[in-house]
């Protein structure tokens, strides 16, 4: 949700120095003034002046002062001087824009294009809004597109080049790609998997082909971090107007966080707060993980659970226990690796489906990463398909509680099948 603004008007009829200039026309106005000047004293002592000027207040333009000026303008720019506002200025108050990805589909489904903004109904607990802003099927997309090679899926590198490749030239022209993956930094003798952005927002097919051919490998997934870098470095910008409503964070992976700093519930709220539409192309990693948690702590091709993804499973599962049962992996029974590890990817595939939904997304399953180029083509062809409403809610309380968005279509002949973002938490204090 986009920081926008509402108009309150000032009147326009009254004219500062319209007296003035009317009585230096003629001294037979001169007596007149004096008159004037008289009962305006008279008034004055039977406290008639008073009233008189709170309805001059009211007619006469305000004055935009420094101090509200400050308030408004972003951070580190120029504050303007004051200024007046007349009847068709603006002066600002804080709201926010809600912006409403929603995919439309006939009995069919199929998706049903060539909707225009008075096909549209959209309403905020029940009550109807006034949209303030619409995207048809054609306009352009950004698009932050993460690949998870942690895992299971680093021996499987070119695949998902190939799968991203044929994602990126299924999207039209005028969208745009940022692509984020994981890769491991050395500090010291400890290897860490960290963020890395390979290319930030841009339509140039050959330099997002380059940075898709930099691809490397993590020995472990910051998947929240990454979330949480989406919107405050790839969407870091406040969007342009013929993209308002069309974002979506498109991400091929199992989902199981092994190594973030961030919290999936922040990262969460960041992405829903900024409208962003949450797509994921959830691969099976769970087979090959458990295979190899089960070996021996000796064995050079085991996996271990980290030590911030057993803090996770205690805080979540079990926070009763003791912090010491979760200290040591390898003093850990195969059969209690096996449930943590199968916690953990329940955990994942919840996230990602609830993220999902209540952001207007969808979520892809694909067997393996042979079957991840199938599943980017159904994500090119949703977002492909997707329309974008924006509206200023008409409760304006921040009350940090929970709003449902519902979406009507009309016009059609038959009862479409209306997808749609759940609805969104107001802002608080």
């Amino acid at each position: 949700m986009q920081s926008w603004r509402f108009q309150l008007y000032s009147n326009q009829n009254f004219e500062p120095g319209f007296v003035a200039m009317q009585a230096s026309k003629s001294n037979r106005l001169f007596p007149l003034l004096q008159k004037s000047l008289a009962l305006l004293l008279l008034c004055v002592f039977h406290g008639v002046l008073p009233a008189i000027g709170q309805e001059q207040t009211k007619q006469r333009p305000r004055r935009v002062s420094e101090t509200e000026n400050q308030s408004t303008t972003p951070r580190g720019s120029p504050v303007s001087a004051p200024q007046e506002v007349d009847e068709d200025d603006v002066v600002r108050v804080d709201t926010q824009l809600v912006s409403v990805p929603a995919v439309i589909k006939n009995n069919s489904g199929r998706p049903v294009p060539g909707l225009r903004r008075e096909n549209f109904l959209v309403y905020e607990d029940g009550q109807p809004q006034s949209i303030a802003n619409f995207g048809t099927t054609e306009a352009p997309f950004e698009i932050a597109l993460l690949l998870d090679t942690s895992g299971s899926t680093r021996a499987d590198v070119g695949l998902i080049r190939q799968a991203a490749s044929a994602f990126i030239s299924n999207l039209r022209s005028g969208d745009r790609v940022a692509i984020i993956a994981f890769n491991t930094d050395q500090e010291g003798s400890t290897q860490i998997a960290t963020v890395e952005v390979l290319s930030e927002l841009t339509s140039n097919r050959q330099s997002l082909q380059t940075a898709i051919q930099g691809l490397g490998s993590a020995n472990g997934t910051p998947f929240y971090d990454a979330l949480d870098r989406v919107t405050r470095q790839i969407f870091r910008e406040p969007p342009r107007d013929e993209v308002r409503g069309r974002r979506a964070l498109v991400a091929l992976t199992d989902g199981v966080d092994s190594s973030s700093d961030a919290d999936f519930g922040v990262a969460r709220a960041g992405l829903t707060s900024a409208g962003i539409a949450c797509y994921f192309i959830q691969v099976n990693t769970e087979d090959f993980v458990e295979d190899r948690l089960l070996k021996d702590c000796e064995d050079d091709g085991r996996l271990s659970l980290s030590a911030k993804q057993l803090k996770r499973y205690r805080a979540i599962f079990v926070p009763r226990a003791s912090s010491d049962q979760f200290s040591d992996f390898c003093q850990m029974g195969q059969f209690e690796r096996m449930q943590i590890s199968r916690d953990l990817y329940n955990l994942a595939r919840r996230e990602m489906n609830d993220l999902a939904k209540a952001s207007g997304g969808k979520n892809f399953v694909a067997a393996s990463l042979q079957d991840a180029r199938a599943a980017f083509s159904q994500v090119a062809n949703e977002i492909g398909t997707q329309y974008s409403l924006g509206y200023y809610p008409t409760n304006k309380a921040r009350d940090g509680k929970f709003r449902k968005i519902r979406i009507e279509v009309r016009g059609l002949p038959d009862k479409p099948q209306v997808r749609s973002r759940e609805g969104y938490f107001a802002p608080k204090g």
